[in-house]
């Protein structure tokens, strides 16, 4: 199912209505919060409903509570105590009961019943949401009202998450969205464009989508939509254990925000490995064993860091990610990034990864690492995008498609940035768009004015510079003037505009004068030369 745009815009409505006066920055924690609590709920529901055969969980619970707690901990990872379900809280406020304590009670109670083989999964994620913050209110009382806004606000039909996981996910996916459209500066990095994330997915699994098990990985993994994205091209997307989910981030909300979503999208908790890290401060945390390197490998790495970030760069030369290659500068990280990607992709694996044009042609330290990459075969594939796409910036991007070992030393130039719908503030991919590129992609076709495979030959003619238009003609050359033609239109143009002009003289002429027109009329003549 997917979200009706009037079903959006009254979502939406509805939220800034109940938020009242709380900033949008303070309120996306809560909301995104109860919202998936809702869905833990509601999944533990249905679950309960097909194992407790007409006994009640209240009954279950007082007969044996850690063990009726064990059980469900074993099958969903959690579990949750009579009285504790986001329907309880519901009730409570129906039977003017209600309390914000209650919701202090509930989160407690969750944390302590966490599986676990499941803590990485769900410790912390529910940290975003302070129930004695002064953001939701001075006392007691107003953030309690607060709350009550937000569950009533989520019992409402437009929020009903029981016609299935596809109807949740929309619902998610569409309040990122929204939230990073209306946070730009706060949230646009955590989300990539739809149409982007799309290119990146279909290419990384070409070819590949029958594989029984696929490890993916995404280092900046901000809200997750590049891992579930990628994933939803593969075969084996519902089978449990088939596809395992990789990531890392360092700040606290998206790393909240991209394990509620995996979850949300019904991804299971043990397919889950997020870490809560800065990643090129600390590798993935299994890299060196013993005092070898042993570095875990995926089977698609993808990534949209952020551009030219600083980074502390000093007595980096030995690290094994970049010791082949060299050091990115402090002031740009961008092929930090990329070779922390390439160093953990299998052989037999593919990557993407999202940077700014400057990486294609800067010198220095970038330059040596681009020849390193050039000399190695590494680089396959580059894609120029349009500017606009991204909510965060309006710089134009690429994304580069790399693999370990290829045989053939070719690069594939994609000159994408003329193909694209214009929309009021940005700018959009079609399908037609998207297709035309990961065609072109996944084929290695030459197009004429879109896209050029050039040899490693070229390349070191051009200095190693991979600048697009250095390698895809998109010149097009103006359709020649006819000045004869020309002349005799200025001819005709300069007779008709002598004439209109003598008609509303004419017709000047023709006016009565009077005291206050008199000087108005003679004005305009002497303007138009009588």
């Amino acid at each position: 199912m997917v979200l009706s745009k009037e079903q959006q815009t009254k979502m939406w409505a509805m939220l800034n209505q109940t938020r009242g006066q709380i900033g949008l920055t303070a309120y996306k924690d809560y909301i995104f919060g109860i919202l998936f609590y809702k869905y833990l709920s509601e999944k533990a529901t249905q679950w309960l409903n097909g194992v407790l055969r007409g006994e009640t969980w209240e009954n279950v619970f007082s007969k044996d509570s850690s063990r009726a707690l064990d059980y469900m901990k074993k099958n969903l990872g959690y579990s949750i105590q009579p009285n504790d379900f986001f329907e309880d809280w519901k009730k409570a406020i129906d039977e003017d009961r209600f309390n914000i304590g209650m919701m202090s009670d509930t989160f407690g109670h969750f944390n302590q019943q966490i599986a676990l083989e499941a803590k990485s999964d769900f410790e912390g994620i529910f940290d975003g949401m302070r129930f004695d913050s002064a953001d939701l209110g001075a006392n007691a009382q107003a953030r309690a009202s607060v709350m009550i806004s937000m569950i009533e606000l989520l019992s409402t039909p437009e929020f009903d998450l029981s016609k299935g996981e596809d109807t949740v996910s929309d619902i998610y996916e569409y309040l990122v969205k929204e939230f990073s459209t209306v946070l730009a500066s706060d949230m646009g990095q955590y989300y990539t464009p739809k149409e982007i994330t799309d290119v990146m997915a279909r290419i990384l699994t070409s070819g590949r989508e029958h594989k029984e098990t696929f490890s993916i990985y995404d280092p900046t993994v901000g809200s997750g939509s590049l891992l579930l994205k990628t994933a939803s091209y593969m075969k084996n997307l519902n089978k449990r254990g088939m596809i395992k989910y990789f990531g890392q981030e360092k700040d606290a909300t998206p790393y909240r925000l991209s394990r509620m979503n995996l979850m949300i999208h019904g991804v299971e908790y043990n397919d889950i490995n997020i870490n809560h890290a800065d990643t090129l401060e600390s590798d993935w945390p299994d890299g060196v064993v013993d005092g070898k390197d042993s570095p875990r490998m995926f089977d698609a790495v993808m990534a949209n860091p952020p551009y030219s970030a600083h980074w502390n760069n000093k007595d980096r030369e030995d690290d094994p990610r970049w010791r082949e290659y060299g050091v990115a500068p402090k002031t740009k990280a961008d092929y930090a990034f990329l070779l922390h990607c390439l160093y953990h992709l299998e052989d037999s694996g593919r990557m993407a990864i999202i940077l700014p044009h400057g990486v294609l042609f800067r010198g220095s330290a970038e330059g040596k690492i681009r020849k390193a990459l050039l000399e190695k075969h590494q680089i396959e594939t580059i894609i120029g995008f349009p500017g606009k796409l991204f909510l965060n910036t309006s710089i134009p991007v690429c994304v580069l498609i790399l693999r370990k070992n290829r045989m053939e030393s070719d690069v594939l130039f994609v000159d994408a940035s003329k193909d694209f719908e214009k929309l009021k503030n940005q700018n959009r991919l079609r399908l037609k768009d998207i297709d035309k590129i990961v065609d072109t992609v996944v084929n290695r076709k030459e197009i004429e004015k879109f896209s050029y495979i050039a040899s490693l030959d070229e390349i070191i003619e051009n200095d190693y510079n991979l600048n697009i238009p250095r390698y895809v003609d998109t010149f097009e050359e103006e359709e020649p003037i006819d000045v004869v033609a020309l002349s005799q239109e200025m001819v005709e143009l300069n007779q008709e505009i002598s004439n209109t002009e003598q008609e509303f003289l004419s017709m000047l002429n023709q006016l009565a004068i009077t005291d206050d027109s008199r000087d108005i009329i003679e004005a305009t003549k002497r303007i138009f030369g009588e």
